[in-house]
């Protein structure tokens, strides 16, 4: 309980100047390192910028409300919106739900997207720098997290998802919203993702087609915290989709 108090007033306190540069940091230790783990078995595509599409097209088939109510998210939640990128998806949850933690490996992403919430007086976002290998948040700090067209951008993900499970409180819930394509396509293969979530623990849960172009968003439970398996012990998933 203890250290679970001190995680939450790190938060707060960061969260409180978050606008200032030298604030966007890590909210917790190093996980395990990249190196006890696989890397994957199949392409990785390059982050090519905070937001995929327009907002005013995302919100004319309601992405952020869709995918809100799919995932039931409620107020007093806190959400992680893990590669936030831009802000899309953090600025429209901060409305619904208790707190919002933006989290990117993208430090001048988090930079602008604090300057934006600060314009829009939002004061329930906090920030957290991430790395490719760990998404660095406190321990049992989430009801929920999002991971919104950006999976087939994590250049280590059973390293990345070994080391999420922890910042997930019992019970929560994983979103993840990709398109059926290659990852070279930036797009992940519903049975690769499943089978790469699956190498770590999670457990899909359901699946929905989302509207128009939206892709789909598969719902995972995280791995139990008692019997996980050892990160030497993960085995990589073959990329049956290859690419086009």
């Amino acid at each position: 309980m203890m250290a679970l108090t001190r995680a939450a007033t790190l938060v707060v306190a960061l969260g409180a100047t978050c606008a200032h540069a030298a604030d966007i940091s890590y909210l917790a230790p190093p996980g395990v390192p990249a190196k006890e783990f696989p890397s994957p078995r199949r392409p990785v595509a390059q982050i090519v910028g905070p937001s995929r599409a327009s907002e005013e097209r995302r919100d004319a088939r309601d992405e952020a409300g869709e995918i809100a109510r799919l995932l039931e998210l409620k107020p007093g939640m806190t959400v992680g919106d893990i590669g936030a990128g831009s802000g899309y998806h953090t600025v429209r949850l901060s409305r619904r739900v208790g707190s919002v933690i933006a989290q990117d490996v993208r430090r001048d992403y988090l930079i602008a997207l604090a300057k934006r919430t600060q314009r829009l007086k939002l004061t329930n976002v906090i920030f957290a720098l991430g790395e490719a290998h760990d998404p660095r948040l406190p321990a049992s700090s989430l009801d929920a997290a999002i991971l919104v067209h950006m999976y087939h951008e994590i250049s280590q993900p059973y390293a990345f998802l070994y080391n999420l499970a922890p910042a997930l409180k019992p019970g929560a819930r994983v979103g993840i919203v990709d398109l059926e394509l290659p990852t070279s396509e930036h797009g992940t293969p519903i049975e690769l993702l499943r089978c790469e979530l699956s190498a770590v623990g999670y457990r899909e849960i359901a699946r929905y087609q989302l509207a128009g172009d939206g892709g789909y968003l598969a719902v995972f439970s995280p791995p139990e915290p008692v019997g996980r398996k050892s990160p030497r012990d993960i085995i990589a998933c073959e990329d049956r989709a290859g690419t086009r």
